[in-house]
């Protein structure tokens, strides 16, 4: 008989493991809470518009990487893609604009239309770009795998300075005030962004390695979905995990929120790490590094607030991330901004009725804040996300004249929202307590923990609690990752295609 294996949370690590455990013999379900796959990977429609709340740079497009073959393996590719022409695109009060372009000339002639002054730092940046262009630093630092990066860093040591270094560090080495000011803001306009991301993300706009799914995050989750079901694995939505069942430190099953219980052999957890640990096995499984790990997370978060608007305008001709520096800071949810970054989808015709446009602002925010206001008074919480939508409108008014009529659609996505949606901490963010996340250097007697759980046996996390972070190809790897370690506990190799 199989070995049967129950998944919890149909995520991309989740799925990912359902697939790989379904090629490999093993007999898998997936219970997830919610009607629809993707977990934080998704989207939805209001009135024709589609609103995106995951994907902000797709990696893994360009053929012959490690990412790419994972994507083909899970069935997410191949699909329609659209090429990305600019990274970020920053745009100064007075109407100066900055587009990053991936392409390397166009980006040279842009950047000294600005500033001559800065030939020589131009110059620069577009060497430090072509650094990151090669293939092996591209398909390494894409795939997560530190194995692939350690002889790179042999061979190639100067890199290494570019992990050491922010947005904003770097951008002091321009001269003009707006580049210097632009250049902090080129990552998701947080100017603590790591330099070298911002470098690899060039790299794969060049390559084509980064590009756009046509219909964005749900039609990806769709995709995979159809692959784990046609691999013979279910899934069981609307059914939410209540409890994970342990007899003699050994999971055996499930228990579901209306009382019914599931057995198997082993249990992955694609849920949040804190909720499974404290809750689901009631904090029972912890040492040292689990209970850091479990901490509470810092208050402010960032993609806290999503604001959707569907617009009666064509956007075809607009950048795809334009970042707006304002005349004068603005509050907006108790926190003040001196930007704001919006995603305009016209390079993507499915995302919108013809001629009309979405476009996605996203904004940090204090959980507590708007978990007072959601519990307090559920009025003053829909009156707030009001205000926020009217706020962004009115400084999108002065870049996009005429916008504020324009706007038939509005939908604001807050921590509440994912609260409800994933049932995780704080909102969306699912992932270890960050002061801890290297801590497992101290301890190599707990070096695979978020993984697994220390006196607790055929039991793992996969994810982005496991996986520590955000991106949608480390979320997936995590599930193969999972699966290849309960094929080498049988004592059999992993296979990859069914």
């Amino acid at each position: 008989m199989a070995k049967s294996i129950i998944i919890i949370g149909a995520g991309m690590g989740g799925m990912a493991a359902g697939i790989y455990g379904q090629i490999n013999g093993f007999d898998t379900q997936i219970f997830e809470m919610h009607f629809k796959p993707g977990g934080q990977c998704t989207s939805w429609q209001r009135k024709g518009y589609t609103f995106d709340v995951c994907i902000h740079h797709f990696f893994g497009c360009r053929p012959g990487t490690d990412v790419y073959q994972l994507w083909n393996e899970l069935g997410a590719l191949p699909r329609d893609l659209v090429p990305i022409e600019e990274c970020t695109s920053v745009v100064s009060p007075n109407g100066e604009i900055f587009k990053d372009y991936y392409d390397l000339e166009k980006l040279k002639d842009a950047l000294y239309k600005l500033s001559t002054k800065d030939s020589k730092q131009i110059d620069q940046y577009i060497k430090d770009i072509k650094v990151f262009t090669n293939k092996k630093i591209d398909d390494a630092m894409a795939s997560g795998s530190v194995w692939k990066m350690i002889p790179i860093f042999i061979l190639r040591p100067s890199i290494l300075k570019w992990f050491n270094m922010n947005m904003s560090t770097y951008a002091q080495r321009f001269s003009d005030p707006f580049l210097k000011r632009a250049f902090s803001l080129l990552i998701y306009a947080n100017p603590d962004g790591p330099f070298f991301f911002h470098l690899m993300r060039h790299a794969g706009g060049l390559s084509g390695d980064i590009q756009w799914p046509v219909g964005g995050a749900i039609e990806v989750a769709k995709s995979i979905e159809q692959r784990y079901l046609e691999l013979g694995g279910s899934v069981n939505y609307k059914s939410k995990v209540e409890k994970i069942l342990v007899e003699n430190n050994k999971v055996v099953g499930i228990r579901l929120s209306d009382g019914t219980e599931h057995r198997a052999d082993v249990i992955i957890s694609n849920t949040d790490g804190r909720k499974t640990i404290l809750n689901m096995l009631g904090g029972k499984y912890m040492n040292k590094i689990v209970r850091g790990y479990c901490e509470p997370l810092q208050d402010e978060t960032t993609f806290a607030i999503d604001v959707f608007l569907g617009v009666n305008r064509d956007l075809s001709r607009e950048p795809s991330s334009l970042v707006l520096l304002l005349e004068q800071p603005v509050t907006i949810a108790n926190h003040t901004y001196e930007s704001i970054e919006a995603q305009i989808y016209g390079f993507d015709k499915s995302m919108a009725p013809a001629g009309k446009g979405t476009i996605k602002v996203e904004l940090s925010a204090s959980y507590a804040y708007w978990k007072g206001l959601y519990n307090d008074d559920r009025g003053k919480y829909k009156q707030e996300k009001k205000r926020v939508a009217e706020l962004i409108i009115d400084i999108l008014e002065k870049y996009f004249s005429g916008i504020k009529d324009q706007v038939e659609v509005v939908d604001v996505c807050t921590l509440m929202t994912w609260e409800r949606y994933m049932g995780g901490t704080q909102g969306w963010f699912n992932f270890p307590n960050r002061k801890f996340e290297f801590s497992i250097r101290e301890d190599l007697s707990d070096k695979k923990f978020k993984w697994t759980l220390p006196g607790l046996s055929n039991f793992y996390l996969v994810g982005a609690w496991a996986s520590a972070m955000g991106s949608l190809a480390h979320n997936a790897i995590s599930g193969r990752t999972i699966i290849r370690r309960i094929c080498l506990n049988d004592g059999k190799e992993l296979k990859i295609q069914a």
